[in-house]
Protein backbone atom coordinates (compact mmCIF):
# COMPACT_ATOMS: atom_id res chain seq x y z
CA UNK A 1 0.00 0.00 0.00
CA UNK A 2 2.70 2.06 0.63
CA UNK A 3 4.38 1.88 -3.05
CA UNK A 4 0.94 2.57 -4.18
CA UNK A 5 0.60 6.03 -2.55
CA UNK A 6 4.39 6.96 -3.48
CA UNK A 7 3.29 8.88 -7.01
CA UNK A 8 0.58 10.94 -5.66
CA UNK A 9 2.28 11.73 -2.85
CA UNK A 10 5.46 12.77 -5.14
CA UNK A 11 2.45 14.53 -7.51
CA UNK A 12 1.21 16.52 -4.52
CA UNK A 13 4.31 17.60 -3.70
CA UNK A 14 5.28 18.48 -7.23
CA UNK A 15 1.93 20.30 -7.14
CA UNK A 16 2.46 22.79 -3.94
CA UNK A 17 6.46 23.11 -4.69
CA UNK A 18 5.65 26.48 -6.42
CA UNK A 19 3.56 27.71 -3.31
CA UNK A 20 6.33 26.64 -1.06
CA UNK A 21 9.45 28.54 -3.36
CA UNK A 22 6.97 31.45 -3.98
CA UNK A 23 7.69 33.01 -7.19
CA UNK A 24 11.06 32.79 -7.76
CA UNK A 25 11.51 32.70 -11.58
CA UNK A 26 15.31 31.47 -11.51
CA UNK A 27 13.92 28.64 -9.13
CA UNK A 28 10.78 27.60 -11.45
CA UNK A 29 12.66 27.85 -14.91
CA UNK A 30 15.41 25.08 -13.41
CA UNK A 31 12.15 23.24 -12.22
CA UNK A 32 10.26 24.10 -15.68
CA UNK A 33 13.58 22.91 -17.55
CA UNK A 34 14.26 20.11 -15.74
CA UNK A 35 10.52 18.79 -15.82
CA UNK A 36 10.69 18.74 -19.83
CA UNK A 37 13.73 17.10 -19.46
CA UNK A 38 12.58 14.41 -17.29
CA UNK A 39 9.73 13.45 -19.41
CA UNK A 40 12.35 12.82 -22.26
CA UNK A 41 13.73 10.83 -19.62
CA UNK A 42 10.76 8.53 -19.01
CA UNK A 43 10.62 8.19 -22.58
CA UNK A 44 14.49 6.92 -22.76
CA UNK A 45 13.65 4.84 -19.78
CA UNK A 46 10.50 2.64 -21.44
CA UNK A 47 13.24 1.49 -24.34
CA UNK A 48 16.06 1.06 -21.96
CA UNK A 49 14.86 0.00 -18.71
CA UNK A 50 11.52 -2.33 -20.02
CA UNK A 51 13.00 -3.73 -23.10
CA UNK A 52 16.56 -3.24 -22.52
CA UNK A 53 17.59 -1.86 -25.89
CA UNK A 54 19.95 1.56 -25.43
CA UNK A 55 18.99 4.51 -27.61
CA UNK A 56 22.29 6.89 -27.96
CA UNK A 57 19.79 9.20 -30.37
CA UNK A 58 16.95 9.63 -28.59
CA UNK A 59 17.49 13.36 -28.56
CA UNK A 60 16.20 13.57 -32.27
CA UNK A 61 12.96 12.54 -31.11
CA UNK A 62 13.30 15.62 -28.89
CA UNK A 63 14.65 18.16 -31.18
CA UNK A 64 12.00 17.06 -33.91
CA UNK A 65 9.59 17.54 -31.84
CA UNK A 66 10.65 21.11 -30.90
CA UNK A 67 11.38 21.83 -34.81
CA UNK A 68 8.25 20.58 -36.04
CA UNK A 69 6.33 22.37 -33.40
CA UNK A 70 7.77 25.76 -33.90
CA UNK A 71 7.40 25.53 -37.59
CA UNK A 72 3.73 24.73 -36.92
CA UNK A 73 3.11 27.76 -35.18
CA UNK A 74 5.39 30.24 -37.14
CA UNK A 75 4.32 28.94 -40.50
CA UNK A 76 6.85 28.87 -43.21
CA UNK A 77 7.70 29.18 -47.07
CA UNK A 78 10.33 26.49 -48.10
CA UNK A 79 11.09 24.13 -51.30
CA UNK A 80 10.80 21.15 -49.51
CA UNK A 81 11.72 19.10 -52.86
CA UNK A 82 12.86 19.93 -56.04
CA UNK A 83 10.11 22.18 -58.05
CA UNK A 84 7.73 21.35 -54.89
CA UNK A 85 7.62 24.93 -52.72
CA UNK A 86 5.32 24.96 -49.28
CA UNK A 87 4.04 27.87 -47.78
CA UNK A 88 2.73 27.25 -44.52
CA UNK A 89 0.45 29.70 -42.38
CA UNK A 90 0.69 29.58 -38.94
CA UNK A 91 -1.54 27.10 -36.74
CA UNK A 92 -2.31 27.40 -33.03
CA UNK A 93 1.01 26.24 -30.93
CA UNK A 94 -1.41 23.24 -29.48
CA UNK A 95 -1.80 21.67 -32.90
CA UNK A 96 1.81 22.05 -33.21
CA UNK A 97 2.18 20.40 -30.32
CA UNK A 98 0.11 17.26 -31.63
CA UNK A 99 1.77 17.60 -35.48
CA UNK A 100 5.63 17.13 -32.95
CA UNK A 101 4.15 14.15 -31.61
CA UNK A 102 2.75 12.22 -34.75
CA UNK A 103 6.26 13.32 -36.56
CA UNK A 104 8.34 11.83 -33.60
CA UNK A 105 6.32 8.77 -33.16
CA UNK A 106 6.01 8.62 -36.73
CA UNK A 107 10.35 8.44 -37.11
CA UNK A 108 10.29 6.75 -34.04
CA UNK A 109 8.65 3.46 -36.33
CA UNK A 110 10.70 3.99 -38.86
CA UNK A 111 14.35 3.74 -36.61
CA UNK A 112 13.08 1.12 -35.14
CA UNK A 113 11.54 -0.92 -38.10
CA UNK A 114 14.78 -0.62 -39.80
CA UNK A 115 17.36 -1.18 -36.55
CA UNK A 116 15.40 -3.56 -34.29
CA UNK A 117 16.80 -6.36 -37.20
CA UNK A 118 19.95 -5.74 -34.91
CA UNK A 119 20.53 -5.83 -31.34
CA UNK A 120 23.22 -4.32 -29.21
CA UNK A 121 25.89 -1.89 -30.03
CA UNK A 122 24.58 -1.92 -33.56
CA UNK A 123 21.23 -0.26 -32.68
CA UNK A 124 23.02 2.31 -30.60
CA UNK A 125 25.18 3.14 -33.65
CA UNK A 126 21.65 2.89 -35.97
CA UNK A 127 20.35 5.81 -33.37
CA UNK A 128 23.41 8.14 -32.63
CA UNK A 129 23.53 8.28 -36.76
CA UNK A 130 20.24 9.10 -37.00
CA UNK A 131 20.49 11.95 -34.11
CA UNK A 132 23.52 13.25 -36.24
CA UNK A 133 21.93 13.18 -39.35
CA UNK A 134 18.84 14.77 -37.97
CA UNK A 135 20.94 17.47 -36.70
CA UNK A 136 22.78 18.27 -39.92
CA UNK A 137 19.54 19.09 -41.47
CA UNK A 138 18.70 21.32 -38.91
CA UNK A 139 21.98 22.96 -39.42
CA UNK A 140 21.74 23.42 -42.85
CA UNK A 141 18.57 23.29 -44.25
CA UNK A 142 18.31 27.12 -43.26
CA UNK A 143 15.57 28.16 -45.88
CA UNK A 144 13.64 26.29 -43.24
CA UNK A 145 15.02 26.04 -39.36
CA UNK A 146 17.31 29.17 -39.91
CA UNK A 147 20.14 26.70 -39.02
CA UNK A 148 22.64 28.15 -36.79
CA UNK A 149 20.53 31.41 -36.56
CA UNK A 150 17.29 29.95 -34.75
CA UNK A 151 14.11 29.94 -35.13
CA UNK A 152 12.56 32.99 -32.95
CA UNK A 153 9.65 34.23 -32.01
CA UNK A 154 8.01 30.96 -31.75
CA UNK A 155 4.52 31.94 -29.41
CA UNK A 156 3.87 30.55 -26.22
CA UNK A 157 0.84 27.70 -25.54
CA UNK A 158 -2.77 28.99 -25.79
CA UNK A 159 -5.72 27.00 -23.91
CA UNK A 160 -8.90 27.60 -24.91
CA UNK A 161 -11.66 27.26 -21.83
CA UNK A 162 -15.02 26.63 -22.62
CA UNK A 163 -16.99 30.02 -21.78
CA UNK A 164 -13.83 31.71 -20.46
CA UNK A 165 -12.37 32.19 -23.75
CA UNK A 166 -8.92 31.29 -24.14
CA UNK A 167 -5.50 32.24 -21.93
CA UNK A 168 -1.91 31.94 -23.17
CA UNK A 169 0.86 30.61 -21.05
CA UNK A 170 3.32 33.23 -20.56
CA UNK A 171 4.21 33.74 -17.05
CA UNK A 172 6.80 30.44 -15.30
CA UNK A 173 4.21 29.00 -13.14
CA UNK A 174 1.64 28.53 -15.76
CA UNK A 175 4.50 26.92 -17.77
CA UNK A 176 5.71 24.72 -14.94
CA UNK A 177 1.66 23.54 -14.47
CA UNK A 178 1.45 22.61 -18.13
CA UNK A 179 5.40 20.73 -18.06
CA UNK A 180 3.42 18.72 -14.45
CA UNK A 181 0.54 17.89 -16.57
CA UNK A 182 2.00 16.49 -19.59
CA UNK A 183 4.53 15.05 -17.51
CA UNK A 184 1.65 13.07 -15.27
CA UNK A 185 -0.01 12.08 -18.40
CA UNK A 186 2.97 10.03 -19.50
CA UNK A 187 3.31 8.86 -16.81
CA UNK A 188 -0.14 7.24 -16.49
CA UNK A 189 0.33 5.95 -19.93
CA UNK A 190 3.95 4.17 -19.42
CA UNK A 191 2.26 2.69 -16.03
CA UNK A 192 -0.64 1.35 -18.19
CA UNK A 193 1.53 0.26 -20.49
CA UNK A 194 4.18 -1.50 -18.76
CA UNK A 195 0.92 -3.32 -16.58
CA UNK A 196 -0.57 -4.54 -19.44
CA UNK A 197 -0.14 -7.66 -21.92
CA UNK A 198 2.31 -5.21 -24.22
CA UNK A 199 4.70 -4.42 -21.31
CA UNK A 200 4.89 -8.02 -20.11
CA UNK A 201 5.92 -8.62 -23.36
CA UNK A 202 8.39 -6.21 -23.28
CA UNK A 203 9.96 -7.17 -20.10
CA UNK A 204 10.21 -10.51 -21.31
CA UNK A 205 12.32 -9.40 -24.52
CA UNK A 206 14.82 -7.62 -21.87
CA UNK A 207 15.16 -10.90 -19.69
CA UNK A 208 15.10 -13.71 -21.89
CA UNK A 209 14.66 -12.76 -25.70
CA UNK A 210 15.21 -16.68 -26.83
CA UNK A 211 12.41 -17.42 -24.49
CA UNK A 212 9.81 -15.02 -25.23
CA UNK A 213 10.18 -15.78 -28.75
CA UNK A 214 9.79 -19.32 -27.88
CA UNK A 215 6.10 -18.54 -26.37
CA UNK A 216 5.02 -16.38 -29.75
CA UNK A 217 6.08 -12.99 -29.23
CA UNK A 218 7.02 -10.70 -32.14
CA UNK A 219 10.22 -9.35 -30.89
CA UNK A 220 10.55 -7.08 -33.72
CA UNK A 221 6.92 -5.21 -33.68
CA UNK A 222 7.23 -5.04 -29.92
CA UNK A 223 10.00 -3.23 -29.89
CA UNK A 224 9.04 -1.15 -32.09
CA UNK A 225 5.91 0.02 -30.80
CA UNK A 226 7.74 0.67 -27.87
CA UNK A 227 10.08 2.62 -29.67
CA UNK A 228 7.59 4.60 -31.47
CA UNK A 229 5.40 5.21 -27.95
CA UNK A 230 9.12 6.50 -26.40
CA UNK A 231 9.74 8.90 -29.64
CA UNK A 232 5.99 10.77 -29.08
CA UNK A 233 6.42 11.29 -25.81
CA UNK A 234 10.42 12.88 -26.05
CA UNK A 235 8.70 14.55 -29.22
CA UNK A 236 5.71 16.12 -26.66
CA UNK A 237 8.57 17.20 -24.46
CA UNK A 238 10.59 18.73 -27.11
CA UNK A 239 7.33 20.97 -28.66
CA UNK A 240 7.00 22.05 -24.45
CA UNK A 241 10.71 23.15 -24.82
CA UNK A 242 10.18 25.40 -27.59
CA UNK A 243 7.44 27.14 -26.87
CA UNK A 244 8.46 27.84 -23.27
CA UNK A 245 12.09 28.81 -24.30
CA UNK A 246 10.45 30.70 -27.38
CA UNK A 247 13.93 30.03 -29.80
CA UNK A 248 15.20 27.30 -30.84
CA UNK A 249 18.40 26.00 -32.98
CA UNK A 250 20.66 23.14 -33.79
CA UNK A 251 22.31 23.13 -30.00
CA UNK A 252 19.00 21.24 -29.13
CA UNK A 253 20.32 18.12 -30.90
CA UNK A 254 23.18 18.03 -28.62
CA UNK A 255 24.51 14.84 -27.83
CA UNK A 256 25.29 15.96 -24.05
CA UNK A 257 21.72 16.16 -23.58
CA UNK A 258 21.27 12.21 -24.28
CA UNK A 259 23.48 11.65 -21.89
CA UNK A 260 22.00 13.63 -19.00
CA UNK A 261 18.53 11.44 -20.31
CA UNK A 262 20.53 8.53 -19.80
CA UNK A 263 22.19 9.40 -16.43
CA UNK A 264 18.49 9.94 -15.00
CA UNK A 265 17.49 6.53 -15.84
CA UNK A 266 20.37 4.88 -14.40
CA UNK A 267 20.98 6.88 -11.46
CA UNK A 268 16.83 6.88 -10.10
CA UNK A 269 16.64 2.77 -11.37
CA UNK A 270 16.25 2.28 -14.54
CA UNK A 271 13.21 -0.11 -15.09
CA UNK A 272 11.07 1.73 -12.93
CA UNK A 273 8.66 4.44 -13.13
CA UNK A 274 9.67 6.33 -10.48
CA UNK A 275 13.31 5.75 -11.31
CA UNK A 276 13.47 8.69 -13.91
CA UNK A 277 11.90 11.04 -11.83
CA UNK A 278 13.60 10.79 -8.94
CA UNK A 279 16.80 11.17 -11.00
CA UNK A 280 15.60 13.86 -13.01
CA UNK A 281 14.95 15.72 -10.00
CA UNK A 282 18.24 15.18 -7.89
CA UNK A 283 20.78 15.86 -11.45
CA UNK A 284 18.45 17.88 -12.94
CA UNK A 285 18.63 20.24 -9.96
CA UNK A 286 22.14 19.71 -8.76
CA UNK A 287 23.88 21.60 -10.90
CA UNK A 288 21.65 24.85 -10.05
CA UNK A 289 22.32 23.85 -6.31
CA UNK A 290 26.11 23.85 -6.83
CA UNK A 291 25.96 27.02 -9.23
CA UNK A 292 26.30 29.47 -6.42
CA UNK A 293 29.13 27.82 -4.47
CA UNK A 294 31.37 26.46 -6.53
CA UNK A 295 32.88 26.70 -9.99
CA UNK A 296 31.45 25.43 -13.53
CA UNK A 297 34.39 22.62 -13.57
CA UNK A 298 33.85 22.28 -9.30
CA UNK A 299 30.38 21.44 -10.21
CA UNK A 300 30.58 19.06 -12.90
CA UNK A 301 33.34 17.03 -10.62
CA UNK A 302 30.71 16.83 -7.51
CA UNK A 303 28.49 15.95 -10.37
CA UNK A 304 30.26 13.01 -11.20
CA UNK A 305 31.28 11.93 -7.80
CA UNK A 306 27.70 11.92 -6.81
CA UNK A 307 27.05 9.76 -9.92
CA UNK A 308 29.40 7.10 -8.61
CA UNK A 309 28.54 7.04 -4.83
CA UNK A 310 25.04 6.34 -6.06
CA UNK A 311 25.99 3.59 -8.32
CA UNK A 312 28.51 1.91 -5.87
CA UNK A 313 26.17 2.06 -3.16
CA UNK A 314 22.83 1.53 -4.84
CA UNK A 315 24.22 -0.35 -8.13
CA UNK A 316 20.39 -0.86 -9.28
CA UNK A 317 19.28 3.26 -8.73
CA UNK A 318 18.00 5.23 -6.04
CA UNK A 319 14.31 3.67 -6.06
CA UNK A 320 15.30 -0.12 -6.20
CA UNK A 321 17.88 0.41 -4.03
CA UNK A 322 15.70 2.40 -1.58
CA UNK A 323 12.72 -0.18 -2.09
CA UNK A 324 15.02 -2.52 -1.23
CA UNK A 325 16.08 -1.36 1.72
CA UNK A 326 12.48 -0.89 2.97
CA UNK A 327 11.84 -4.30 1.88
CA UNK A 328 14.94 -5.86 4.19
CA UNK A 329 13.55 -3.39 7.11
CA UNK A 330 10.19 -4.76 7.06
CA UNK A 331 11.28 -8.65 6.51
CA UNK A 332 13.58 -8.12 9.72
CA UNK A 333 10.80 -5.99 11.85
CA UNK A 334 8.17 -9.39 10.93
CA UNK A 335 10.73 -11.92 12.09
CA UNK A 336 11.24 -10.58 15.93
CA UNK A 337 10.49 -13.22 18.25
CA UNK A 338 8.09 -12.51 20.11
CA UNK A 339 7.43 -13.39 23.92
CA UNK A 340 10.73 -15.15 23.77
CA UNK A 341 9.63 -17.84 21.51
CA UNK A 342 12.16 -18.85 19.12
CA UNK A 343 11.19 -18.18 14.98
CA UNK A 344 11.66 -21.69 14.61
CA UNK A 345 8.84 -22.34 16.88
CA UNK A 346 6.37 -20.32 15.74
CA UNK A 347 3.21 -20.94 13.71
Amino acid sequence: MTRRLLAPTLLAALIALPLALGTNPYLLNALITTGIIIIAAMSLNLLLGFTGQLSLGHIAFFGIGAYVSALTSLGFDAEILPGWRVVHEPWPPAIGFLFAVIAAAACGYLVGRLSFRVRGAYFVIVTISFAEVVRLVALNWVELTQGPLALTGIPPFTLGLPGLGSVTLKTKLQNYYLVLAVGTVCYAIIARLVGSRFGRAMRGLKENESLALSVGINATRTLTVAAMISAAMAGAAGSLYAHYLRIIDPDVFLFSTTVTMVIMVVGGGKGTLLGPIVGGLIFGLLPVALRPVMAPEAQWMVYGLILIAILFVLPRGIVPGIANLMGRRHKTTDQVPVAGVPLEGRS
